[in-house]
């Protein structure tokens, strides 16, 4: 089964959690000093926050999170068939998550990530560049691999 993933950019982690925490009826599943995130079961969905290194403040990214390879290779097809360059990231470490994971944007620029998150890491991972994926410098940095690849 497919989970809904969002990302948002936030000013102050603190009060976001707590924020968030009320809206959701839940605490965070995970805490770090520039992170948070929820795995939400109604409705299904993967939201984080992050405070920090950002070009601004707002959705960061959203993404389609599945559970099992066979379901990433399902939804990576449909990147591919969506007719925008697709970049390959591949095994990477990225909010404080192993995964495997593919980008694309879509006309407007909004990025979305297809992933599958097999372990837990102690670092949030790369912060590269945006510009080669959604064709500018927006300067956003969250997660999203420097450059594209194909087409």
């Amino acid at each position: 089964m497919k989970r809904l993933h969002v990302h948002v950019s936030v000013e102050n982690l603190g009060a976001s959690i707590g924020f968030y925490s009320t809206m959701f009826g839940a605490e965070p599943t995970v805490v770090k000093p520039d992170y948070a995130k929820w795995m939400i079961e109604d409705p299904r969905v993967n939201f984080a926050i992050s405070a920090g290194n950002h070009a601004r403040k707002g959705i960061e990214h959203l993404g389609i999170q599945v559970e099992s390879p066979a379901e990433l290779g399902e939804v990576y097809s449909r990147l591919q068939a969506a007719d925008r360059p697709v970049l390959e990231e591949g095994r990477t470490t990225c909010c404080y998550a192993k995964s495997e994971k593919s980008w694309i944007a879509d006309p407007d620029g909004v990025v979305w990530e297809a992933f599958f998150t097999d372990g837990e890491a102690t670092t949030y991972g790369d912060r590269p560049a945006l510009d080669g994926l959604v064709g500018n410098d927006t300067g956003a940095s969250c997660c999203v691999p420097k450059s594209v690849g194909g087409a």
